[in-house]
Parts: C-alpha cells; sequence; structure tokens
C-alpha cells in the first residue's frame, strides 16, 4: 500500500511514474509524469491532500514555521531504529545520528561534516522491526523539488524531522513487510533504471585533462602493452574548444571523427565531458541559438542570468523548459555524427563560479581592504567575502525558470537541474538513436534521473576513508534506482598511492561503472605508472572475468526494480549482527564482498550470516578456496588479493577474460560455486545495444547438484566447468 499526501501546490518534478492505481480521491491530471510503469504491476495507493484543518497524516506529526511557508514533520525514534537511503551521502548505511540536506552541491571535501553533495535524494526506509526497534517499517519519499533537510536523530536522538522549504510538496509511505518489498515499491513507483551498453561494464580511463589525441592515444599504448584491459578513455575540458560544449579543438584533436574510429579501431570507446555552462560570445551556434530562442535561464526582469565557469561568462539553458531541453539535447547530435556513443554531464547542480554582479560587488569590498595592518578580523573578513563569491544561494535566488509557461524561481527546483539536463539529453538519445543504448551519466541528480542515466560519485578524494565511503553509497543510491553508478577509482583530488589504487580497484572491479579518474595537479594515477604490473593487471582481469555475472546481475535488477548492492540486514534480516555491519556488501544474489580499506592492512575482521565458501584471487590462475562457517573471522588479505564469499547453493559464471568487453567469450565459463544440495544460476545476456530487451528469452539456466553434474538449458549453451 502507498499513500500519497499532497501538500500545497507542489511543482510536477516528473519523478513519479504515471500508471498507478488510486483509491479515491482520484488523481490530478497532468500531476504526475514520468515513463510508464509496467501495466501488470499497479501500486495501490490512497491520495488525501492535506488542508492543515482536519486533516491528520499517518505516522508523523506536522508544524509550520516562518508565517506557515516551512513544513516540518516529525516522528519519535525508538532506540534500535535504523535509517536507510538519502543515497548519495556521507557517513554509514545506516543514516541515524546526523543531519542531511537535498540540496545538490558543487563540493570536493566529502568529509563527514558535510550535509549535503552533488544528489538529492529524498527516499529513505525508517526501520524499526528488530528488538528495541519501534515496530514500524516504513518507507517515505519527499517528492520535492526545493530543499529538503532529513534531521535524523543529530538534534535529538529520540526524534526524526524532515523539514520542507518553501512550497508545495508530496509526500508518499510504504508499507511492505520487508526492507526488500519497500524498495522494489518504491522503484515501481519512479520507474525503471537505465540501461547502459555492455561496453561501459569495461574499465574506463580518465584524467582531467588528456590534453591532446596523441596523449590519449599513448594511454591506450600503455594499457594495452601492459596487458592492462580498457575499454574507454574520457575526455575532460580540455578537449573542447575553449570549453565551448559541443565543439572539439581542432589543433589538440585534428580530424576528429577518424580519431573516434581509430580508437574503436582499437575497442577503445571515447567519452567526452559536456558541461551545464554555455560560453557567452557571438558567433558560437549555441550561444546564438540559444539567446535568439529564449532558451536560456533568466533574472526575474526578463534579462539572461550572467554566472561564471569553465568559459568565463555563460548562460544556462533553461532545461526545466520543454522546448529548451529538446534544443539543448539536440546538440548532443554534433558529436553523436563523429562516432561518439557516450558522455558524461558535468558542473549541473549547476555549479556557479560568480554571479557577474556579485563578483563586482567582492571586487569592490576586497579593493578596499585595509591590506597593509590586517588584524584578524579583518583576515578573516577578507577571507569571507573572497571564499564566498562562488555558489552563493543569494545568487541562486537570482534565477528564473520558464517551466513551459509558469515562471519559478530556482530557489523552488534547484535539485531538478542536474535531473533535466540528464533527461535533456536521454530523450534526444531517443530521437536520435532509437534502437541503440548509449553511456550517459552525471554528477548532479535527483530521483527521476535514474530512468535516464547514471551517475559517478562527484569529486572524491585519495583517501582511505573514501573507499568506505564510495562502498556505503552503492546500496543507498541502488535504493534511489541509480544502478549504473561508481566513484573515481584511485580518488580525484590529492595524491593517490600504489597501495591505494590498487585496493581500490578491488572494490571497484565490481561497481558496474569502473573509471579510473585524477584531478590537475594531482600525482598520475594510470595503472602503468607503478610498480607491481602483474598486481593490476591480475586485478583488472578478474573484473573481465567477472562481468557473465556483474552484467547478468545488473541487467536482471534493472528489469525487475531491484537493487544490485544491498546491505547485509536486507538479506539476513533476522540477524542482529548483520544489521551492524557496515563495510560489507551482498552483490546480487551469490556472493558478498569485504573490501580491505584500511592503509597497511594484511586482512580484515569479516562477519558471516551464514556459512560461506571464500575464493582468495591473487589472479584467474592463482586462487584459494577455504569454506568458513557462519560467525566473525579476521580473514587474511595481502595487498594483491580479492576476497570473494559465495553463499551456500549459489554459482557465479565467470568468463576467461580479455583485454575488453567485446573479446570475453560467454561461451566458455568457470563457475565459482558452493553446492551443498543443488545450486541454480541464471544468466541473463544479450547483445550489449539493444534498449527495448527483457528477461524472456535472454536467460540461461545452469544448475550443479551436490556430485558436481553441470545441466545447462536456455537461452545459450555455455560449456562450463567448475573452478
Amino acid at each position: 500500500m502507498i499513500k500519497k499526501i499532497v501538500f500545497g501546490q507542489p511543482i510536477d518534478t516528473g519523478t513519479v511514474v504515471k500508471s498507478q492505481k488510486t483509491e479515491s480521491p482520484a488523481p490530478v491530471p497532468g500531476r504526475e509524469t514520468g515513463r510508464q510503469m509496467p501495466a501488470d504491476e499497479p501500486a495501490e495507493m490512497q491520495e488525501q491532500v492535506y488542508t492543515g484543518k482536519d486533516s491528520e497524516i499517518p505516522y508523523f506529526s506536522i508544524r509550520w514555521q516562518k508565517d506557515g511557508a516551512e513544513a516540518v514533520l516529525t516522528c519519535g525514534l525508538a532506540q534500535d531504529d535504523m535509517i536507510y537511503g538519502l543515497g548519495e551521502n556521507v557517513r554509514g548505511i545506516n543514516k541515524r545520528g546526523w543531519i542531511y540536506e537535498s540540496n545538490c552541491t558543487d563540493d570536493a571535501d566529502h568529509t563527514e561534516n558535510k550535509r549535503s553533495l552533488y544528489g538529492a535524494h529524498n527516499f529513505f526506509i525508517l526501520d524499526g522491526m528488530r528488538a528495541g526497534g519501534s515496530g514500524r517499517r516504513l518507507g517515505v519519499f519527499v517528492d520535492a523539488a526545493q530543499k529538503v533537510i532529513f534531521d535524523c536523530g543529530y538534534t535529538d536522538s529520540e526524534e526524526l524531522t524532515v523539514t520542507v522549504s518553501a512550497g508545495g510538496f508530496v509526500l508518499y509511505l510504504l508499507e511492505k513487510e520487508s526492507l526488500h518489498d519497500i524498495v522494489r515499491e518504491f522503484r515501481r513507483l519512479i520507474g525503471s533504471s537505465y540501461l547502459p551498453p555492455k561496453w561501459a561494464f569495461g574499465y574506463g580511463q580518465s584524467r582531467w585533462s588528456y590534453m591532446s589525441a596523441d596523449e590519449v592515444r599513448e594511454v591506450v599504448r600503455r594499457h594495452r602493452e601492459n596487458g592492462l584491459p580498457l575499454d574507454s578513455v574520457y575526455l575532460d575540458i580540455d578537449y573542447m574548444e575553449r570549453y565551448k560544449d559541443f565543439t572539439v579543438d581542432k589543433n589538440r584533436f585534428p580530424d576528429f571523427p577518424e580519431f573516434v574510429e581509430e580508437m574503436k579501431g582499437e575497442h577503445i570507446h571515447l567519452v567526452p565531458i559536456i558541461d551545464a555552462g554555455v560560453k557567452i560570445e557571438e558567433g558560437y551556434p549555441v550561444y546564438e541559438e540559444g539567446l535568439e530562442n529564449g532558451y536560456f535561464c533568466k533574472r526575474e526582469d526578463g534579462r539572461e542570468f550572467v554566472g561564471g565557469v569553465w568559459p568565463g561568462r555563460v548562460h544556462f539553458p533553461d532545461v526545466l523548459n520543454t522546448k529548451a531541453r529538446e534544443w539543448f539535447g539536440g546538440w548532443y547530435k554534433s558529436l553523436l555524427d563523429q562516432g561518439i556513443e557516450g558522455f558524461w554531464n558535468d558542473m549541473n547542480e549547476p555549479a556557479l563560479f560568480y554571479e557577474e554582479e556579485h563578483l563586482k560587488e567582492a571586487l569592490e569590498k576586497l579593493g578596499e581592504a585595509n591590506v597593509e595592518n590586517m588584524d584578524i578580523w579583518g583576515f578573516f573578513d577578507f577571507k569571507k567575502t573572497a571564499l564566498g563569491i562562488a555558489s552563493r544561494p543569494e545568487d541562486y535566488a537570482k534565477i528564473y525558470h520558464n517551466m513551459d509557461g509558469r515562471n519559478v524561481c530556482h530557489e523552488q527546483v534547484h535539485n531538478l537541474y542536474g535531473y533535466y539536463m540528464t533527461r535533456a539529453a536521454s530523450e534526444a538519445f531517443d530521437r536520435l538513436e532509437p534502437d541503440k543504448r548509449l553511456l550517459l551519466f552525471s554528477r548532479s541528480s535527483c530521483e527521476g534521473a535514474h530512468r535516464y542515466g547514471g551517475i559517478w560519485m562527484g569529486d572524491n578524494q585519495s583517501w582511505w576513508s573514501h573507499i568506505l565511503l564510495n562502498l556505503q553509497m552503492l546500496p543507498s543510491l541502488n535504493m534511489c534506482g541509480f544502478l549504473y553508478c561508481g566513484a573515481d577509482l584511485g580518488g580525484f583530488g590529492s595524491d593517490t598511492s600504489e597501495d591505494l589504487l590498487l585496493r581500490w580497484l578491488e572494490l571497484g572491479i565490481f561497481t558496474p561503472l569502473m573509471r579510473n579518474h585524477s584531478a590537475l595537479d594531482t600525482r598520475r594515477q594510470e595503472a602503468y605508472r607503478f610498480g607491481h604490473q602483474d598486481d593490476f593487471r591480475n586485478i583488472l582481469k578478474l573484473r573481465y572475468a567477472l562481468l557473465p555475472y556483474l552484467y547478468s546481475e545488473f541487467m536482471k535488477a534493472a528489469l525487475n526494480d531491484d537493487m544490485l548492492f544491498q546491505p547485509l540486514s536486507f538479506v539476513y534480516p533476522e540477524d542482529v549482527f548483520a544489521s551492524q555491519v557496515e563495510d560489507q556488501l551482498m552483490v546480487g544474489e551469490s556472493i558478498m564482498i569485504a573490501p580491505v580499506y584500511c592503509q597497511n592492512a594484511g586482512g580484515r575482521y569479516v562477519y558471516l550470516p551464514e556459512e560461506m565458501k571464500l575464493y582468495r584471487f591473487r589472479g584467474l590462475d592463482s586462487v584459494d578456496i577455504e569454506i568458513l562457517p557462519a560467525g566473525h573471522h579476521y580473514v587474511d588479505a595481502a595487498l594483491n588479493e580479492v576476497l570473494v564469499f559465495v553463499r551456500p547453493d549459489h554459482l557465479v559464471p565467470l568468463s576467461y577474460g580479455g583485454e575488453y568487453v567485446a573479446a570475453v567469450d560467454n561461451s566458455r565459463l568457470q563457475l565459482l560455486h558452493f553446492v551443498k544440495t543443488k545450486a541454480v544460476y541464471e544468466l541473463y545476456d544479450d547483445d550489449g545495444y539493444a534498449k527495448n530487451v527483457k528477461l524472456e528469452g535472454n536467460i540461461t539456466k545452469i544448475s550443479v547438484d551436490s556430485s558436481g553434474e553441470i545441466t545447462v538449458e536456455g537461452a545459450a549453451k555455455p560449456e562450463c566447468r567448475l573452478m
């Protein structure tokens, strides 16, 4: 059962899909938009409009602040209640104890004191079904485009408070027996997840920036020479002509279409970046078309809003306007026509280095500072003025959108901007390449964007703690529909080290988006730049060996509105210890991972909710195998070892690897196995490109009984052997 409660006159975010079965009163036509939910799985929904007089809200009490403009929803928390979800955020899998803000923010320092990052993900599960809990198990989704604050026991340890700033919103309450069922119900509510092409599951190499075609060629050559598998190279902002979207610098990348084809001959896909800001420059077609047609965001007085990003002075496409969104999305064709098959959208919170008028005010104030005898308070004021130029809330409030005839201040829709930029590209791809999956992922997002592309976790740092942060974000993002996701392996900012990169790759081989990315002026961190090339090679080869399983589990999760990564408590809900484990994850149906994320560690503590078989990989041809009983263990894991735990009566199909995804042969498979009675695995596979896919006709059933006999039936007949 889903309860839908409407407060005020909410802006239609486009997050919730249309096809819902409702009980009285009927939904307002046009209020819910999005892709269709499967017709045979309607959600049962009750809708009420909150009047503020005689209406009551299930589970929550409500009060109004700021003269009734701000809604505050509150419920009590029992001692052992847990809070899951909220997508891309700092801290652990259980979000209790901290305060989070859904307010898409360009912030590269992902430290524990931060309240918001690049995404705004407003779904969480309150789980109080364990001993000492409240007895409630409830999914909560706040469908709002404006800022929302989730105080998860921070101000008062026994209270959960959700504060929604000025504007209407819709509250959805989802009641199911299990955590897993709540997630599936929510995912059906918001629509199916984006499907990337199969090649996008290969290893990618990135840098801010590879400055020329020759530098890209060198990166590819060094990977191939060292036997390091690779499928993609990412082009950061310097491939452009003076940071102008949809342009290519002809001096650095001459004959770009020929270069794209040359790379495809090496089985390499080039993936260029697209930023939100459009450079203000006469003679630049994107700028001139947008200006002529009124497709840029405005100020309240109707003038185009001017901000500053990489190119200097820019306008922002008003992607919340249907015509402007179609226009901006159409420009991706300029690169598709040159052979490009994937993009990453960036700076779309939108990032704002400065607003032109405030910049002038700040420079004037700084110029008046007493620099000859600046005391501590003068210095603090000087510093505050200088650092306060970027991403000021007051400057965002100067931006206005034309939402198909409705003039809306950016404050009311801030969290939608990155989502709608991704939607602009995806809808264009549907028009331009209707039968072909293209790679698309974004930095900024909110629920709804998951239907159109994936995300990466933004500008992290080369810190050991960010390996754990990477791990803990994965299930929270999956709950919100973002299945194609991953972090910058090795860390984006700061300088990585060989051991840090190895350990991070040992987690990264399990994430759908597997990309090594680093920032300008940091240490180069391509794998071939370090010693112990055998170790890097073996880890990357293991990723390609795992592709049959990872792709299968990803596609089944996407097509079934399920999760790829789950906390242990979702799979073992009655296990009290499992609910406390924050550094292990279930990956698909068959395996558990427990990566090492501490410097100089030669192993780690692992909790097993049930007996499992451990495969300790140093390479495909160097594996230790042991069966461990349920309980607590210290498990050795040398720097070059990857731990894979297989559940009882489960299988994991492995290929024999390849230097790129297209070279992976699914007709010959090895099976990781832990068979006590009988294990059956349903292997999904397809051509990796077609958009309209389904499970039927793409499943091969592989069975192994207790004697080791293998049976294969279904769509394909791979040759299988036990490993």
